[in-house]
């Protein structure tokens, strides 16, 4: 943040459109001078298109906040690379591999965040630079990018809403600012994520072709606005503001928004003709935000590898049909995971992020992040919560249906587990149960004998360079 430079990730950038557009056709480089990036609407565009891409990296939505580190504190898997993973298993966190992924996640984060107040700090500068409804997406997705990095921060760094909302947690950086920004609590931090998440809706709810319905195709300024559900769209900002309200426990705001997203009809179930024939792997039509990983082949050649590694993340066949409760006519079941070979026979391994076996990129490189289930599943709590149990069963089963399920009849006696179930087969792999965990304030996780809420696992220790040089308060 005390550099007079804008660092920006190149890798991926074309792909996070479906186009190669003209403006994306630029030469790799580590560095571009402010005052050169800004001049330009293409400059903007690359500005927006590296914080995207900075976030597709194995220190965060790549690997270790979806299926890696994150994953494995939620005990979602039997198998992973021990040497790695043991302390981070049981919420050691002094340990020498937490630290550097916790390290690493605190700096890649507020990188990107550094980023995105770059270019919000010039953009209101330069009105005249933009075409059509571009200022309006550039600015309002910038407004949400900010919002998402911040409230991922805070469900790693703040305690949890159940527990004190008053509790010091992270800086909200709004500037490219020499000046240390002050250590906020919870509750102020999530304050902020959702006035950025309001400020990004009432722009892109004017610009944004996903809710506008203004038809974009490659002769519209080359196809900028063409695949919204790569960007932080109009209704990935309320599927967000839906997810942060529900950790508020705002929950009639929460609903709102979920219902807003489900009713608007712009999203649909993954067919199970896809799913059979091997095209849609990770629910591509599911997805409201996803990142584009033209890496992501290579990032988990040896991560899920069937014939098995000493990198590689796996479940038990057992423990498997544990998570579905033996229901292997489940979609997610069928289709999302693969047998291990030889010794690894009795392995299983998601194919989620498997190549697609077909041609369109529609379905390639995709890292889901916010996903329609997570509305039905978000809308079914909130209804349970306000004591109508029928509504939030029919939302659950609608959701079950989906996935090649019966309905069931009655909602079981412990609600909040039949959540954590659900979760687990939904979003495995993804980096979302340990965060409901911490939002329930559950004292068991799965699989753990660790006691969660009075070992304070939920809440990561904030790095040493913010304990020493930034002199922050007690996270937890």
């Amino acid at each position: 943040m005390k550099a007079t430079y804008i660092y920006i990730l190149y890798v991926g950038i074309a792909l996070l459109m479906s186009s190669c557009n003209d403006w994306l056709d630029v030469q790799p480089r580590s560095q571009v001078e402010d005052t050169e990036l800004f001049e330009t609407e293409s400059g903007y565009k690359e500005a927006l298109a590296g914080v995207y891409s900075s976030m597709v990296s194995t220190k965060t939505y790549a690997k270790e906040a979806t299926y890696g580190f994150i994953g494995v504190l939620g005990q979602e898997w039997d198998f992973y690379y021990s040497a790695q993973y043991d302390d981070a298993a049981a919420y050691n966190y002094d340990a020498a591999m937490p630290t550097g992924y916790i390290r690493e996640l605190w700096a890649n984060s507020y990188s990107s965040i550094a980023n995105v107040n770059n270019l919000l700090r010039h953009i209101d500068s330069h009105p005249g630079l933009f075409s059509k409804d571009n200022y309006g997406v550039i600015k309002g997705e910038a407004l949400a990018l900010r919002a998402f990095l911040h409230f991922d921060l805070l469900r790693c760094f703040g305690v949890s809403y159940a527990v004190n909302p008053n509790q010091p947690a992270i800086p909200y950086s709004t500037a490219l600012s020499y000046r240390v920004f002050p250590q906020l609590p919870v509750h102020e931090v999530a304050e902020k994520v959702i006035a950025d998440l309001l400020a990004a809706e009432a722009l892109l709810k004017t610009s944004d072709p996903i809710i506008t319905d203004r038809k974009i195709d490659e002769t519209v300024d080359n196809g900028y606005l063409i695949n919204r559900q790569m960007h932080l769209n109009y209704y990935a900002v309320k599927a967000l503001e839906a997810r942060a309200y529900l950790w508020m426990g705002e929950n009639d705001k929460a609903l709102d928004a979920a219902e807003e997203v489900i009713e608007s009809g712009k999203f649909t179930w993954s067919t199970v003709a896809n799913m059979q024939a091997g095209y849609d792997r990770c629910f591509a039509d599911e997805h409201l935000f996803a990142l584009n990983n033209l890496t992501l082949t290579a990032d988990i050649a040896d991560k899920f590898f069937a014939d098995g590694s000493q990198y590689s993340f796996a479940v038990t066949r057992d423990r498997l049909l544990d998570y579905f409760e033996n229901a292997t006519q489940d979609y997610r079941y069928t289709f999302l995971f693969k047998s291990g070979s030889a010794t690894h026979a009795n392995n299983r391994y998601i194919t989620k992020y498997d190549e697609s076996s077909g041609t369109s990129t529609y379905y390639k490189y995709k890292m889901p992040l916010i996903r329609l289930s997570e509305m039905y599943l978000i809308k079914s709590e909130v209804e349970y919560r306000q004591g109508d149990a029928d509504a939030a069963k029919a939302t659950l089963n609608k959701l079950r249906k989906a996935r090649n399920l019966p309905g069931i009849d009655e909602l079981p006696a412990d609600f909040d587990l039949e959540l954590i179930r659900e979760y687990r087969r939904e979003f495995l792999g993804e980096g979302q149960l340990f965060f409901l965990y911490k939002r329930l304030n559950r004292a068991n996780i799965l699989y753990s004998t660790v006691d969660a809420v009075a070992e304070k696992v939920y809440t990561f220790p904030l790095p040493i360079t913010e304990t020493e040089a930034a002199q922050r308060n007690a996270n937890k």
